[in-house]
């Protein structure tokens, strides 16, 4: 499996923060050695400030060795940095932990707010890279709840022109999804992605790799919020600026569009043919099972590779730490995409061939065609005799054909309507955002 394992190509577009629960997951799954990965968290671990975190790790590897005189040290520097940050903090921490500012922080916005808590709370503009640098370090020791609060206070009082207004947005969204508060982070990614598309960098290039380090972070809210495996589809395969920093510099995230496009049961006609030009396009720079299986599905109608690659593709998504809880939608939905292709060429199916082509056994296929017809989802009669599938008319109607194209007009007009309605309330009345590390 570590053929088909991305980690070390994803790795350098994460922070490193967010890399750790990708080696634990690779841990637990045991596809590398376990001395090897626990050697690259701990080398992970030396630019952060997470020293008991290393301290753990270098004992449960080397438990006969004394631990390094260099991690006491570093702790005691950390510990003494904690002190001194949380000392100038201080007065920050009183006054927004007061009754009265909470009241205010709910319904005072921005600008209005900075000038309450100048005119009544003695706050100080150059508090705010105090708030920022106390927030930063507590996400660089760990306490993300800490560092989720704190940057989102600063969000909400910096304008976006601030020195680290960008940075806290990216902190913000990694300590969300560290907290694995998905609705919060679905909120942080929305923000940090109109900052990145509204704002003009200093060369194209740095836009590019703004884009590519959020298609990255995206994946786990995508494969985590409950909208996510529409909203990937859209930003992905829809939003040309997106799908360029795809193709451009990580081509290796079509394995995550296509299992996305898969898995999708309302729109995924309309964008699978999409898809699988993306991945024609693609082919000589990536490949693995799952866009193979859709290559050989669609393009090639080889049906004995799709089945084999199918299989392959149940081994690599069960491996995947974004995808392993869809491994059983992908093989429902996989099955009928080889089901339904195979129909629109046979008129007559033998169960036994079918079966094979599903990679089931025949009375498997046989109750599951059954349940595809009492659910109405297949127009079909089964001979039990003869042991065939013999299908009805196929024949589809224009009237049916345009809606089949225009279904996902509908969900990418409701996208629009939702981010032009955003933009309009921001300008009046706009919530305070926030956080991002500067990894």
């Amino acid at each position: 499996m570590a053929e088909y394992d991305l980690t070390s190509k994803m790795g350098p577009f994460l922070d490193r923060h967010l890399v750790f629960p990708l080696m634990e997951f690779l841990s637990v799954k045991k596809i590398y050695d376990e001395v090897d990965l626990q050697q690259a968290k701990l080398e992970l671990l030396s630019n952060t400030n997470m020293v008991d975190f290393a301290v753990d790790i270098h004992t449960t590897l080397y438990p006969d060795q004394p631990v390094p005189e260099e991690l006491p040290e570093q702790r005691e520097l950390v510990l003494s940095e904690l002190k001194k940050v949380e000392a100038e903090a201080e007065p920050i921490v009183q006054i927004f932990t007061q009754d009265e500012v909470q009241n205010q922080l709910q319904t005072s916005r921005d600008r209005q707010l900075m000038q309450y808590l100048i005119d009544n709370h003695d706050f100080r503009p150059e508090m705010l890279d105090t708030m920022y640098s106390f927030a930063k370090f507590q996400y660089e020791i760990g306490n993300y709840n800490a560092a989720a609060d704190y940057l989102y206070l600063y969000r909400g009082l910096v304008s976006p022109s601030d020195k680290n207004y960008l940075n806290g947005l990216w902190g913000k969204l990694a300590a969300e999804i560290l907290n694995q508060n998905w609705e919060n982070a679905l909120e942080d990614l929305n923000r940090l992605k109109e900052y990145v598309d509204n704002n003009t960098f200093s060369s194209p290039l740095q836009a590019l790799q703004q884009r590519t380090w959020l298609i990255h972070w995206s994946l786990f809210v995508f494969f985590n919020h409950q909208k996510g495996r529409d909203l990937i589809i859209d930003m992905f395969l829809y939003q040309p600026p997106y799908l360029n920093a795809l193709q451009t510099m990580c081509p290796h995230i079509l394995r995550y569009l296509a299992t996305a496009v898969v898995i999708n049961k309302t729109n995924r006609r309309s964008s699978m043919k999409d898809l699988v030009r993306v991945i024609q396009q693609e082919s000589y720079t990536y490949k693995d099972p799952i866009t193979e299986f859709l290559a050989h599905l669609y393009v090639d109608f080889d049906f004995d590779a799709a089945q084999e690659k199918l299989q392959q593709c149940a081994t690599v998504l069960d491996n995947d730490f974004f995808l392993v809880a869809c491994l059983g939608d992908f093989i429902e939905n996989a099955r009928l995409m080889i089901f339904e292709t195979f129909c629109r060429i046979h008129q007559c199916i033998s169960i036994n061939m079918l079966a094979e082509k599903l990679n089931m056994s025949p009375k498997e296929a046989e109750r599951w065609i059954v349940n595809l017809i009492r659910q109405a989802k297949l127009d079909a009669k089964i001979d039990s005799q003869l042991g065939h599938v013999v299908m009805g008319t196929q024949a589809v109607s224009p009237y049916q054909q345009l809606i089949e194209k225009t279904k996902a007009l509908s969900f990418r007009s409701q996208m629009l309507v939702m981010n032009i309605e955003k933009k309009a309330a921001a300008k009046n009345n706009e919530a305070p955002s926030w956080a991002q590390n500067d990894s």
